[in-house]
């Protein structure tokens, strides 16, 4: 009997975290290494899926927008064969949780990035630099948003991105969600 090599079931994990964690870039290298492996997947910021202006009425934070582009991004990546979606959001409540799982349709695993403040706030000052009014906003958001995720426990799992690298922390991520047999890279 020929061995039939095993396709995967599709899954999806979003990398959350305070503004300036590192969810984007982490979210890029999960896709390089599952790239490496030879995993079909797709990597979507959740940022630019709601980034609309002017929100819809009734939708300030455009979260009908986002859950909208979810369903139809998700369908389109996982027509074309993609197996692991890996996204870099925030949601701030369980209840975000599921209507984001919902529009993949495909099952989510919420993985926390969690790092010092005092480094984020370092992170957020070398990328904002000639940016003073975006600064102010995401040093004020950082420990903000790192109380609500505190609080709202929406995460399944969480790594340390405080001194790690982006490879690091992103091997780190494959690990915690239980992807690092499907891409651990080629000898």
């Amino acid at each position: 009997m020929i061995a039939t090599p095993r396709t995967p079931s599709p899954q999806a994990v979003l990398i959350t975290g305070t503004v300036g964690v590192g969810k984007t870039s982490v979210a890029d290298t999960v896709g390089d290494r599952l790239a490496e492996a030879g995993v079909p997947h797709g990597v979507v910021d959740l940022d630019r899926l709601c980034q609309v202006w002017p929100a819809p009425a009734g939708d300030p934070f455009n979260s009908r927008v986002l859950l909208r582009n979810v369903r139809a991004v998700a369908g389109t990546y996982l027509e074309a064969g993609a197996r692991r979606l890996v996204l870099a959001g925030v949601a701030e409540s369980r209840d975000e949780v599921r209507a984001l799982a919902e529009a993949l349709g495909v099952p989510l695993t919420v993985c926390r990035l969690e790092a010092r403040l005092a480094v984020v706030r370092e992170r957020l000052r070398a990328r904002h630099a000639d940016d003073p009014d975006g600064l102010r906003w995401h040093l004020d958001r950082s420990g903000e948003l790192a109380g609500i995720l505190d609080a709202a426990h929406v995460a399944d799992c969480s790594v340390d991105a405080t001194r790690r690298t982006v490879t690091e922390v992103a091997e780190a991520v494959l690990r915690a969600v239980g992807w690092d047999g499907l891409a651990s890279p080629p000898v």
